[in-house]
């Protein structure tokens, strides 16, 4: 299991003390202190997961995110002392894959890492109605609409539609499981992954988005209210 791990902090003590139980744990660590070097470590070390700062010279955590959600689909998990609920709620809709508070315990940051490595890619998806199965990893299809979460990209009659990375996964997860009802409390743990309270309003505002920016819809798909209960990708 262990791989490449691309620390991310201008903090020289939490590098060492990161280094020391993610060298013992097997993994190969690289270091930036900034966040210049950071996607020019990215870029040419092509590491399996990043650990991230938000509060980095140069360039800030957030955009150092929200440059690699751009091309990559690379595991990120924050590694900040912002622990205000806006905070978290900010890497989430970025593409973040986990939000850990300083001062933090090494081995609940190597538990995390293990999780977020240890999950499958994401898997083939099956297009019924007598279509061959899509086997491309990461890419979902019905209709007129593709993702592609290995690129963060969404084409629809194939021109790219601009969304932000938190929707996209949104899309991606509903197209997966098609014509599949989920309540907004299983959409926050399945796309969100949040370990806090968090306001189910969130999913709605998603889901508002993506319907302003899809619609109209198409004939093979429609992003569906299921009153009382949460929403699905209904597909025909």
């Amino acid at each position: 299991m262990p791989g490449r791990i691309l620390i991310v902090d201008d903090d020289e003590n939490i590098v060492r003390l990161l280094k020391l139980y993610l060298g013992d744990a097997g993994y190969d660590v690289d270091v930036a202190v900034d966040g210049s070097s950071a996607l020019t470590r990215f870029h040419a070390g092509k590491p399996d997961l990043v650990l991230l700062d938000v509060m980095m010279p140069v360039i800030n955590g957030w955009e150092v995110l929200r440059l690699i959600r751009g091309e990559s689909a690379t595991p990120v998990i924050m590694l900040t002392s912002r622990d205000l609920v806006e905070d978290k709620v900010k890497g989430f809709d970025l593409g973040a894959d986990d939000y850990v508070i300083k001062p933090f315990e090494p081995r609940e940051v190597l538990a995390r890492i293990q999780v977020r490595m240890s999950k499958r890619e994401p898997g083939a998806v099956e297009v019924h109605e007598g279509k061959a199965a899509e086997k491309e990893r990461g890419v979902a299809e019905c209709g007129n609409l593709r993702v592609d979460l290995n690129r963060y990209e969404v084409l629809k009659d194939g021109v790219k539609v601009v969304l932000k990375p938190k929707e996209i996964q949104l899309l991606y997860f509903l197209l997966q499981n098609r014509n599949l009802v989920f309540s907004r409390d299983q959409l926050l743990e399945k796309v969100w992954e949040y370990d806090f309270m968090v306001d189910t309003r969130t999913v709605d505002v998603h889901v508002k988005r993506l319907r302003q920016t899809l619609e109209p819809s198409n004939s093979s798909w429609s992003l569906k209210t299921v009153w009382g209960v949460g929403y699905k990708m209904e597909t025909r």
